[in-house]
């Protein structure tokens, strides 16, 4: 099931299954590599990147929740230059497209970007991390000045809540495709009593990124990419039903990395499911390709 996920205007990126991760949760495609089986995967999303180095937040980090948890690192990295260098020989063999997701904190900063990242063959396209704390005009002029300084197809992640003209006005601006969307903020009390700030994940966004997604695809005219609470094959298949041509997934892969797996699988039409009917030993889910082949082809115990 090849799907494209960025228009064509800006060379269109590719991928075999509509299912890759989303930044933050994979680190730099090196950290799950002995867990998941990458080649089933769409493409792999880096963590968050900037053009200088960024250092980690201080203070408490992950808050569990009821329903989820709230995660505020401050997207620490050693900046675009190192994370290429240390990585730029197993991007180059990866079995998937490679997105790079930055965070310009201005238009120049985009610029510099695409300067340093454009000549990198290993990288298939770009992620721009839109600041939720920016206007319209300026997360539009960020995106302006990278489409117009990168051959590299791009992709923006549009903060949570954005209505239909800050879509529409960052598709102007050039973007082939759109994320729905950056995890949304939230406030927690640590267990030192402490309020802290940052991003929530967990089952609890599905319902409302859901919402955004069906919403938003109806009113752009470049490709959407689903991305909140998706920790099921089923959580994947709503999205594409309310108008996304692929899915991000984010914090099932913490609790059970091959759970991303299993739903590029499943989307991949690499599932053997159950049938109506069929008596319990007659599935094997999880299966792929070549273990069905195997399946199918070995000899019955009844056989002579």
């Amino acid at each position: 099931m090849t799907v494209t996920i960025t228009a064509s205007s800006k060379g269109s990126l590719t991928l075999n299954t509509p299912v890759m991760n989303a930044a933050g949760v994979f680190g730099y495609g090196d950290e799950y590599r002995d867990l998941v089986q990458i080649d089933k995967l769409g493409a792999i999303v880096t963590n968050p990147v900037t053009y200088a180095a960024w250092n980690p937040a201080s203070g408490t980090r992950v808050i569990p929740l009821d329903a989820g948890v709230l995660v505020h690192t401050g997207l620490p990295n050693p900046g675009v230059s190192k994370v290429i260098s240390a990585h730029r020989n197993l991007w180059s063999r990866l079995p998937v497209p490679l997105i790079l997701h930055i965070i310009p904190l201005n238009a120049d900063d985009s610029r510099r970007f695409a300067e340093r990242i454009d000549e990198e063959e290993c990288i298939a396209g770009i992620e721009v991390g839109i600041n939720d704390e920016v206007s319209v005009v300026e997360a539009a002029r960020q995106i302006k000045a990278l489409v117009e300084s990168t051959e590299k197809p791009v992709l923006a992640r549009l903060p949570f809540g954005v209505g239909a003209d800050y879509a529409r006005s960052i598709v102007d601006a050039g973007a082939g495709g759109l994320v729905v969307s950056a995890p949304p903020r939230g406030t927690a009390r640590d267990s030192g009593g402490r309020l802290v700030s940052g991003r929530l994940y967990g089952a609890l966004v599905k319902p409302m990124t859901l919402r955004l997604v069906g919403y938003l695809a109806r009113r752009v005219d470049i490709p959407v990419i689903g991305a909140g609470g998706i920790h099921t094959p089923e959580d994947a298949r709503d999205y594409l039903e309310a108008g996304a041509v692929a899915v991000q997934v984010d914090s099932v892969v913490w609790i059970n990395p091959k759970a991303i797996e299993l739903i590029a699988r499943d989307l991949g039409g690499l599932v053997v499911t159950q049938p109506t009917g069929a008596l319990p030993d007659e599935w094997y889910p999880g299966m792929g390709e070549t273990a069905l082949q195997r399946r199918i082809d070995a000899p019955s115990e009844d056989t002579p």
